[in-house]
C-alpha cells in the first residue's frame, strides 16, 4: 500500500484503521509515483464494521473535486450508505504536479492509483467510477482496462470525447495549435499551458475502442444543451457500449449547473440501484 499522508480536517474520529462506528470526512494525500494527489474521503455511519460500496469522482480538464455537482452527489450517496472518494488529478487542484504535464494517460493511473488505495481498505466492499466531462473519458477508459470484476458500475457526466477531435482540429478549449508540430506547450485563455505530450496523447486516443471492453453497468447523463461537448458524443458511447443506458437532459449545459441538484439525484439513483 502506498503511504497516506493526513491533513486538514477529519469530521468524525477513526476507529482502527478505518474500523467505522460514526460518519468519516477526511483529507489525505495519497502518495503517486510523481507526486501526492490531494483526496477527500466521505463515509456514512455503520453499525461496526459493515463493507461498503465506495464510489469514485473525476473530475474534467482545468477542474478540481470541489465543485457543486461532486458535493451534491457526495451527499446524496453518503446519504444511500455509500462511500464516496474524490480527488484532484496531477497538475489539478491541491495535488502535485504541473498542468502542462497532465495528460488523459497520466490521469488513467492516477485513477488506478486512487483504485488501489481503496482496495486496500478494510471498509470496502466494491468500487465504482463516476467521471464528468475528461473524467469520463478517464473513468470510462480506466473502466475498460479494468473490467467488471474490478469496476462495479459507471457514470459517465458529459463524456468529453471531443478531445480526441479537439485535438486533431488543433484547437482545445480557445488555444489554437498545429496538431501534427504541437510545440513544447501552448496557453489557454486562462493562462494555463497545455503540454505537447497533452496534444500527441489526446491525438490517438483509443476512447471508444477502450471504453467498450467494459461490459459492466454504465449509464451516461448529458445534457442537451451541452455547448463544450454535443450530446451525440454521449450517444456514441450508449451505442459501443455493451450494457449502457443513457438520459439525455433538456436544457442542461456541460458542467450541470442549470439544476445541478437534480442532475445529481439522478446519478446517485442510478448507483444507489445499482450498488
Amino acid at each position: 500500500m502506498k503511504h497516506i499522508f493526513l491533513t486538514l480536517s477529519m469530521t468524525f474520529l477513526f476507529f482502527g484503521v478505518f474500523g467505522l462506528s460514526a460518519q468519516t470526512d477526511s483529507t489525505f494525500y495519497i502518495q503517486e509515483s510523481v507526486g501526492r494527489l490531494a483526496t477527500h474521503l466521505q463515509l456514512p455511519q455503520t453499525g461496526g464494521n459493515k463493507k461498503l460500496p465506495v464510489v469514485i469522482l473525476c473530475h474534467g480538464f482545468m477542474g478540481n473535486m470541489d465543485n457543486e455537482l461532486f458535493n451534491d452527489i457526495s451527499a446524496d450517496l453518503v446519504a444511500k450508505g455509500i462511500g464516496v472518494v474524490r480527488f484532484d488529478f496531477n497538475g489539478h487542484g491541491k495535488s502535485d504536479g504541473e498542468f502542462q504535464h497532465m495528460t488523459v494517460l497520466n490521469e488513467i493511473e492516477d485513477v488506478k492509483e486512487v483504485i488501489r488505495w481503496i482496495r486496500n481498505q478494510d471498509f470496502t466492499k466494491n468500487i465504482s467510477l463516476l467521471g464528468h466531462s475528461q473524467g469520463g473519458v478517464v473513468a470510462a477508459m480506466t473502466a475498460g482496462e479494468l473490467g467488471d470484476k474490478e469496476i462495479k458500475s459507471l457514470v459517465l457526466m458529459a463524456p468529453a470525447a471531443v478531445l480526441r477531435d479537439d485535438a486533431l482540429r488543433g484547437n482545445t478549449m480557445g488555444a489554437t495549435y498545429d496538431p501534427w508540430n504541437a510545440p513544447e506547450y501552448v496557453t489557454m485563455p486562462n493562462g494555463l499551458k497545455l503540454g505537447h505530450d497533452y496534444i500527441v496523447a489526446a491525438r490517438e486516443l483509443p476512447i471508444y475502442e477502450t471504453a467498450s471492453r467494459y461490459t459492466g453497468p454504465t449509464f451516461i447523463i448529458h445534457g442537451k444543451a451541452d455547448r463544450i461537448v454535443p450530446y451525440t458524443y454521449g450517444e456514441r458511447f450508449k451505442h459501443d457500449m455493451k450494457n449502457a443506458s443513457i438520459r439525455l437532459i433538456d436544457g442542461e449545459d456541460h458542467s450541470f449547473t442549470v439544476n445541478t441538484a437534480q442532475d445529481a439525484r439522478i446519478a446517485a439513483d442510478w448507483l444507489y440501484k445499482e450498488l
